[in-house]
């Protein structure tokens, strides 16, 4: 159910979580005492990395697929996505019988296509928008529409993020979360400003793909022209309706970060938490670390690790 500005209630997100129950795994919060030390706060990790399909989104999408009705199911699903939101989805309609189209760019990264394709998606690369391709083949072929983010249902299984957090984590200061469409942090700040209302939900982008940050700024959606930035699961070019209105409600600050600070982030989570964290995931981590946002000495932080889909090669040269 979804109030009058579109967002959704707490007592959505839970349902959310009944839903997928065994079609997902519960992540763990993991913890680098000598970094937390070093830094002079209570800091933990939420590794989404080791989530199926290697990011949060396989939650939103079990949310999403389990509503579908029989016809529905029937016809097939269609979406568009850089990589995760692909792979999770052709993962999750696979493992229920159900036709999957991925409308993903020319210059999506190569393992996260191949990936894709191997779960059963069939993959459909484009150098036009993906968006309006992924519509236009959702007419030409009957399919249904498995939005990324901007989807109430795709918003509460990602929620499902937020309750594990403050149910391992009860006094949570500050969340710290990666931003692109917004999907995540709309569901998450959902959970945690229900449960923990003192708690601060951060949001943090790339400097080359800001969408959020400048539709708060616009008071309304807003696409971007050009996007430039390593963490392509960051790189959605405009922000939803939906994720907009959870953004506007419930989210305390929106940080933006550089590509040279995630991957320093990057770096610091491979040695100090022995976790591959893809750019978008490290995010989270370079945004606390930028020291925008204020915090007591000793706060209580999470850092919201979301995926780690970067291939071999990839990871070599981001970390050269």
């Amino acid at each position: 159910m979804t109030g009058a500005g579109g967002t959704i209630g707490v007592e959505t997100v839970e349902a959310a979580r009944e839903t997928v129950a065994g079609r997902v795994r519960r992540t763990p919060l993991m913890r680098s005492a000598s970094l937390g030390e070093e830094l002079g706060f209570d800091l933990a990790f939420k590794v989404e990395a080791f989530q199926r399909t290697g990011s949060f989104k396989v939650r939103g999408v079990a949310n999403r697929l389990a509503g579908l009705a029989p016809e529905e199911r029937a016809r097939g699903v269609v979406t568009l996505s850089a990589g995760n939101h692909a792979q999770a989805l052709a993962w999750a309609a696979s493992a229920e019988g159900i036709a999957s189209v991925v409308v993903m760019p020319e210059g999506a990264v190569r393992g996260k296509v191949e990936a894709t394709r191997a779960y059963g998606g069939e993959v459909v690369l484009t150098g036009n928008g993906l968006l309006e391709t992924a519509l236009e083949i959702q007419r030409q072929r009957d399919l249904v529409l498995v939005h990324p983010f901007d989807d109430p249902d795709v918003i509460a299984g990602q929620g499902t993020v937020g309750l594990e957090i403050v149910e391992d984590e009860p006094g949570v200061d500050a969340v710290f979360v990666p931003v692109g469409g917004g999907g995540l942090i709309a569901g998450i700040s959902t959970a945690v400003k229900a449960k923990r209302p003192e708690a601060r939900v951060v949001g943090v982008e790339p400097d080359g793909a800001a969408a959020m940050s400048e539709s708060l700024a616009a008071g309304e959606p807003v696409r971007l022209e050009t996007l430039d930035t390593v963490a392509d699961g960051l790189a959605a070019p405009f922000a939803g309706r939906h994720t907009l209105a959870h953004v506007r409600e419930r989210v305390d600050e929106m940080v933006v970060v550089s590509d040279e600070e995630i991957l320093a982030a990057m770096r610091l989570l491979l040695e100090r938490l022995k976790v591959v964290a893809e750019p978008a995931a490290a995010a989270s981590l370079a945004g606390f670390l930028g020291g925008a946002v204020e915090l007591p000495p000793g706060s209580s932080v999470v850092c919201v690790v979301s995926g780690g889909n970067v291939d071999a090669d990839r990871l070599g040269e981001l970390l050269a």
